[in-house]
């Protein structure tokens, strides 16, 4: 999903809007992530005082496995990310978005930013117990007999 941004560059004070979704089967093999929706990105890119910005929104769904219990779930996910787009850079700088030919992936920015936003630890619920390491039971729904751990 290129999105050519050169009107954006030329033009101070030029807004363009964007709304845009990457189908799952774009998504199916993302770093072992399984994704139950298409990622939906919406925002705007534009040019004030000569600096050029893009801003949007990702939302999606995750079919996950709790870390501490195992339990099967699916989540719902709302990031909004902004960056500050350039045409080139002197030296390397990971704060800016380079342009090439004032165009950027939108796909590949958004999947990368949102793989970044992610927790680490995925959980049912934050005060998920876990399973018991004697038995294997479930605490969240049951207390089992085992010796205390």
């Amino acid at each position: 999903m290129v999105i050519n941004l050169k009107k954006v560059f030329n033009i101070s004070g030029e807004t363009q809007s964007f709304d845009v979704t990457v189908p799952q089967s774009d998504i199916t093999d993302i770093h072992c992530y399984d994704f139950a929706s298409p990622i939906h990105i919406k925002g705007e890119a534009f040019n004030r005082a000569g600096i050029v910005k893009i801003k949007f929104t990702t939302e999606f769904t995750l079919n996950l496995i709790c870390d501490r219990c195992l339990k099967e779930l699916e989540r719902s996910y709302v990031y909004d990310f902004e960056h500050i787009v350039v045409t080139s850079l002197n030296h390397d700088d990971d704060e800016y978005i380079v342009a090439k030919n004032e165009s950027i992936d939108l796909k590949e920015i958004a999947v990368s930013d949102l793989l970044l936003a992610l927790p680490t630890k995925m959980l049912c619920d934050d005060n998920c117990r876990g399973l018991c390491p004697v038995c294997g039971c479930n605490l969240n729904e049951s207390q089992c007999d085992c010796a205390s751990f």
